[in-house]
């Protein structure tokens, strides 16, 4: 069976890098969904699917969205295409948001794989320096967040540590989905 790998991290834990990563290893079998968002093309760092609100709308009330929210005056979604991918047994990885994980977790059931990307303090802080985008207050306001982030992990949410190389941290990603993969098998086996 198939898995939706939920992939949550505060801003700057890491989540583009990794799933762009995964997106350009070809010694693998799992997609990776692109999320359609109403904001520009070129605003951060994500590769996603640029829609105004009026064609977000619009696909949302034609059903095409597998899963969508609203977060920072934004609407997000993740498309209706995961479920075919699923369908046609193929993993899944997206970015996911953990406010809405619940609603994830309810159209999914034991198919849903959350993964929560945690960074300590100081490489965050170090990674949103690098990146340019925020100021001193909104870099402190990012980091107060992301603390309280991972103090308050979801339940059932698996941890996977960013502290160090983007290569490292894919391996461990691939070989959690393995795993994942070889435990759902050995209990279809058993007959669990």
């Amino acid at each position: 069976m198939a898995h939706l790998i939920y992939l949550m991290g505060p801003s700057g834990a890491g989540k583009d890098c990794l799933l762009s990563a995964l997106r350009k290893d070809q010694h693998h079998k799992i997609l990776v969904a692109h999320r359609y968002i109403t904001r520009p093309a070129d605003a951060g760092a994500e590769n996603h699917i640029a829609l105004s609100e009026e064609e977000f709308l619009q696909r949302q009330a034609q059903g095409l969205f597998a899963l969508n929210w609203q977060a920072h005056q934004h609407h997000y979604a993740l498309g209706a295409e995961i479920d075919l991918w699923l369908e046609k047994g193929l993993d899944v990885v997206a970015n996911g948001s953990r406010e809405h994980l619940s609603h994830a977790q309810q159209r999914y059931g034991h198919r849903l794989l959350p993964v929560c990307l945690v960074v300590s303090p100081a490489i965050l802080r170090q990674r949103l320096l690098q990146r340019g985008r925020e100021n001193e207050s909104q870099i402190a306001e990012r980091l107060a967040r992301a603390a309280h982030y991972q103090q308050r992990l979801p339940a059932h949410c698996v941890r996977l540590d960013n502290d160090g190389s983007l290569t490292d941290t894919l391996h461990r990603l691939k070989n959690l989905i393995q795993l994942m993969a070889n435990t759902h098998s050995q209990e279809l086996m058993s007959g669990k």
